[in-house]
């Protein structure tokens, strides 16, 4: 793969953990993170010095999945690019019946199945999105806007894609907006402020308690809160900086206690605004929310 161009990066989650993935151009397909993987399997506390001592082991044997492996340029935690084994899906099941482990056939079943096809299709349309026409055309902070990102991720996923619901729907006992006056509350959630990041944060929990679509609507939200973040403050969300069990813990309070998800907002947000890989990091956190654990 030539490095001169633009990665492709993917994070995936196992058992909440980690794995990096970047595409390859020349392959068409997906490369992990053999190190993410070992981490993962070997709950070693240094996955890249118990990789060297494998990796060391397969060569005296012979073993040509050592030789297979694509060293890649990945961002680590520390925010910095590091040289990276990184192994396609096939060589990877590969090293994974080398490795000793009680998560290897779950991993493997991961591996090989994947994730809910309207999430993976949808996905792949979200990443799509730093580079369409419409991001330089979306109503940022309207309803129109909220619609057009819903209708261009979930369009040909959901025959209701970018359309306002007309049925009352709930979530763990919480009922969302009553559909027949959520053309109303909507009008009334676009008039709301965006100068401060508080304003912007309230109006952020005004449209998740409306709810205004079927499916979607978290994955829908996030983007256009982002996309208010830049045009008021010059910030967006880290997403990565959030934890998964912190940010719907907040959700789950906002409407009657706001302070916590706009604490946990106020502290990831980043000037990155333009950053490609910030972006697409942020898609990756956006639809693990969603994941059933």
């Amino acid at each position: 793969m030539d490095e001169n161009n633009q990665q492709k990066i993917s994070i995936r989650f196992f058992n909440n953990k980690e794995v990096r993935a970047t595409w390859d151009y020349e392959g068409n397909r997906w490369l992990f993170s053999v190190v993410d993987v070992v981490a993962i399997l070997t709950e070693s506390k240094n996955p890249r010095n118990y990789w060297k001592v494998i990796k060391h082991r397969l060569s005296k044997e012979g073993n040509e999945l050592v030789t297979r492996c694509n060293q890649l340029k990945l961002v680590a935690s520390d925010g910095k690019r590091y040289k990276t084994d990184c192994l396609p899906q096939n060589e990877m099941l590969s090293l994974v019946e080398v490795l000793p482990s009680q998560y290897a056939v779950a991993f493997a079943k991961w591996l090989i199945t994947g994730e809910d096809q309207v999430d993976s299709k949808s996905r792949e349309k979200a990443y799509q999105l730093w580079d369409s026409t419409l991001m330089q055309t979306i109503e940022v902070g309207t309803t129109r806007g909220l619609q057009q990102i819903h209708s261009y991720l979930f369009g040909g996923l959901y025959d209701f894609a970018g359309q306002i619901r007309q049925k009352n729907i709930s979530k763990g006992g919480f009922q969302f907006a009553v559909s027949q006056f959520l053309g109303q509350t909507l009008s009334q959630i676009e008039q709301m402020p965006e100068n401060t990041i508080e304003e912007i944060v309230d109006k952020y929990i005004e449209m998740n308690i409306a709810h205004p679509f079927m499916e979607g609507n978290g994955r829908s939200t996030r983007i256009w809160l982002d996309l208010i973040l830049k045009r008021s403050l010059k910030r967006c969300v880290d997403w990565s900086k959030i934890d998964k069990a912190d940010y719907m813990e907040a959700m789950q309070l906002s409407p009657v206690y706001p302070a916590k998800i706009r604490t946990l907002i106020s502290n990831a947000l980043t000037d990155k605004i333009n950053d490609r890989e910030m972006f697409m990091k942020g898609i990756d956190y956006s639809y693990y929310y969603e994941q059933n654990d």
